[in-house]
């Protein structure tokens, strides 16, 4: 996959958005299906942009995104997102990225001009096959270097000649580094060969880079291909590309300082991989809303059927709750399968969520017959569910808690302020003072802390902010 150029301290949530609803649970599920995943993401750590950001900081370009790649690393491992096979970087392979330029010159694909190499689109006569562009819509200056010296304006480097405050390696056309275009190939060849299975990423990469990637692959060798390509739609804020040209970007650092990075991912794969996704913080009010729902009925069904030795319970279940784990397990595997559909495998958790919450709480629910073979058996399903779709925590009751600190956080209150004001409201129902009563509960409702009275007494949990919520109600749908 082409995913990383590592040139700023943190990733962008535009540019992962096709690491987690794509790569990360594509490989996920395949693992389930029992295929052997041999996952390649490698990181372009010499192109103009790196290099532009080592001078401007006065670092070497080669220490400074290998720094960076490390960041990047702590911000997939906070999202839960599994480590690639092999994570090639452009510095370590240039004799590979070398023999696949002289293979293309052999083949009579590319020309030399003072130290530089440039692939001639003219030479592929399927140049455009991906991306449905035909040569004359490759209009210089639109997407396509303005170079005299091309022979065609769609021309693209293989190598650059070197340039004073570049690094530079040495080949056989002089000193240089390569273009951002073979460097994929050649990497993607060396650990899956000219042929395999899934290659993708953002939807800006269909033209040019990998409509280059496939040119240039095929020059070097004829029996290359790639049998599905993939592409994701872009992260926007208000319909509106999220990027840092724009200036409208935020980073994972930034979004998980105040948001628990399952919430983060579990809003990512709420929306199918191809569609763009609208950020918003309602948005991802609602996805940490939801997965505390989820982690609290499965952490109630936990504290209940661990009381149980799973040798002790029947080997049956109802039919109705059997039906229920059939329907939601085929759904999601029939969603996933069908270009994974993540949005499809995630709402049909409602209705298993919903039997489980009726078997825990629901006078009927509790009379139920093999109520404790019910809950563990629908447990056990959402959990191995949320584990493909990497939502599963480590623990149910951990999550809770720091889901419960990121709301606070939110709202900027400690538990100690929160339960003084629950205590003020006790007190102001004790003397019948119901306006003040209210007013508290909407105060912390108006920061994201909901109030919950049971004869047990008053406990509190993270909620949509109430203005969040009101703005919702009032904007119309979108045609």
């Amino acid at each position: 996959m082409c995913a990383v150029s590592p040139h700023t301290i943190s990733a962008t949530l535009a540019m992962p958005a096709f690491t987690l609803l794509l790569t990360f649970s594509t490989g996920r599920y395949l693992n389930y299906l029992g295929y052997e995943v041999n996952y390649v993401r490698n990181f372009t750590d010499v192109d103009d942009k790196i290099i532009a950001r080592a001078n401007e900081l006065g670092e070497d370009p080669i220490s400074l995104s290998r720094r960076y790649c490390e960041e990047f690393h702590l911000d997939m491992s906070s999202l839960n997102c599994l480590p690639p096979s092999v994570e090639p970087r452009v510095s370590d392979h240039m004799p590979q990225i070398i023999d696949m330029i002289k293979q293309i010159l052999d083949n009579g694909c590319a020309y030399t001009i003072d130290g530089d190499v440039y692939f001639s689109v003219d030479k592929f006569p399927d140049y455009g096959r991906l991306s449905g562009r035909k040569l004359e819509d490759n209009r210089a200056g639109e997407r396509v270097a303005v170079n005299s010296r091309k022979k065609n304006p769609a021309d693209f480097a293989l190598w650059k000649s070197a340039k004073k405050g570049e690094p530079f390696w040495q080949s056989p056309w002089g000193p240089g580094r390569p273009g951002w275009h073979i460097e994929c190939s050649a990497m993607s060849a060396a650990y899956l060969g000219y042929s395999f299975d899934i290659h993708g990423g953002g939807m800006d990469l269909v033209f040019p880079h990998h409509e280059n990637e496939i040119a240039q692959s095929c020059a070097a060798c004829h029996e290359s291909s790639v049998s599905y390509w993939i592409h994701n739609g872009f992260v926007t804020i208000d319909s509106e590309k999220m990027s840092k040209s724009l200036g409208n970007f935020f980073t994972i650092r930034q979004v998980i300082e105040l948001y628990h990075p399952l919430a983060l991912r579990l809003f990512l794969m709420g929306t199918h991989y191809r569609s763009p996704i609208n950020y918003s913080d309602l948005q991802l009010e609602s996805a940490s809303d939801r997965i505390f729902y989820i982690y609290q009925t499965l952490h109630d069904c936990e504290s209940i059927t661990a009381n149980y030795d799973e040798a002790s319970l029947k080997d049956s279940i109802p039919s109705e709750t059997e039906t229920c784990i059939n329907k939601f397990h085929d759904e999601c595997l029939t969603s996933m399968s069908d270009d994974l559909h993540t949005t499809v495998a995630l709402a049909a958790m409602s209705e298993p969520l919903k039997n489980l919450n009726d078997l825990l709480h629901t006078r009927k629910g509790k009379k139920q017959e093999l109520r404790i073979e019910s809950l563990a058996a629908l447990g056990k399903t959402i959990g191995n569910i949320l584990n493909i779709l990497g939502l599963l925590p480590d623990s149910y009751s951990e999550a809770l808690k720091q889901l419960s600190d990121y709301a606070l956080k939110r709202a900027k209150l400690t538990e100690n302020e929160v339960m003084q004001k629950i205590e003020e409201r006790n007190v102001a129902r004790k003397n019948k003072e119901y306006e003040k009563s209210d007013t508290i509960r909407k105060e912390l409702a108006g920061v994201g802390i909901a109030l919950m009275d049971s004869p047990e007494g008053t406990t509190w949990r993270p909620a949509i902010p109430l203005p969040l919520q009101e703005d919702q109600h009032l904007t119309p749908p979108t045609s």
